[in-house]
This record gives C-alpha cells, structure tokens and sequence, in this order.
C-alpha cells in the first residue's frame, strides 16, 4: 500500500537523516500493515530536539516538559479495530486516509537507549511504533488491560522486523 509518510527534521544534533527516514518509514509501514489498515494513510512526523518537543508538550497538553514521544490521532478508533470501511475518513482530495502527526525527541531516545542498554536505532523504532499504536486507538492511562495490549502489540511489531531488545 502506498502511504504518505513525510518525515522533517528539527534537531541540532548530527543526525544521519536517509538511514534515519529509510528506518522510521520501515517502522511505521511495519506497524500499519501489523493492524491491518485497509487504505493508504498519511501520517506526519517531525525528529526534534528536546527544546522543541518541550515547546509542544507545553503548548498542546499543558506540560512544560520534555517527553520522548508526542502523538495527534486525527480519528479516535478503537484499539484492534478499525472501521473495514474508511471511505468516510479519508481525504477527499488525495484519497488518504490523515492518520495524524507525532514528533519525536532524538535525544530523548538517545538517553532512554543509554538507560535501557540498546541502542539508539532501536529505541527510535520502538517510539515510533508506539505513536503509531496510539493513532490507530491504543493508549496506556493506566497499568490495565489497555497497556498491556498496547505493549503486546508493540512487541510484537518489533520483534517482526527485528528490532528486538
């Protein structure tokens, strides 16, 4: 299936943008074709810096602080199943389906990769997923069912394109 995915950047560091757009582009399709989505998407992302990502915490949730990942679903669907039918949602210009926006602090996930003893690649991937999770519907509020099925899937999706811990 061919999505839109668009990938910017707005980080300092030196970051090797094609390897980095090539593997988060193989994360999200991963992730899109684990759930099953049945029309093309597009979804926007944004690799930023701790000060940016902070910048839109504060502005869209009210936190004034750094995060990891930030996810803006466009739809509210529910976890594990979406609408066989999305003719109603998708663009009627391009034909997409706007699956919604994340945004992602490379460094951030170079300090949890450090934490958690993989690597930065994998921890990229790993967030990326899990934003995807969450604008197909997952959430994790609490430490009940919902994350467990949130962390399920998102285990899985990884362990499927070898992006194991």
């Amino acid at each position: 299936m061919k999505h839109n995915i668009v990938i910017s950047f707005q980080t300092q560091k030196g970051v090797r943008r094609l390897p980095l757009w090539l593997h988060l582009k193989k994360c999200i399709e991963a992730a899109l074709e684990a759930e099953q989505l049945p029309a093309p998407c597009e979804i926007n992302v944004l690799v930023a810096d701790n000060q940016t990502i902070r910048a839109i915490n504060k502005a869209y949730r009210g936190i004034d602080r750094e995060t990891d990942v930030l996810s803006f679903p466009a739809f509210q669907f529910e976890p594990g199943k979406l609408p066989r039918d999305l003719s109603e949602y998708l663009d009627p210009e391009t034909g997409l389906l706007p699956l919604g926006d994340m945004a992602i602090s490379y460094e951030k996930a170079e300090a949890q990769a450090k934490e958690f003893g993989h690597s930065t690649k994998r921890e990229l991937g790993y967030l990326t997923i899990h934003s995807i999770l969450h604008l197909l519907g997952y959430d994790h509020v609490d430490e009940g069912p919902m994350k467990q099925q949130m962390r399920a899937r998102e285990e899985a999706i990884c362990a499927a394109i070898e992006l194991e811990r």
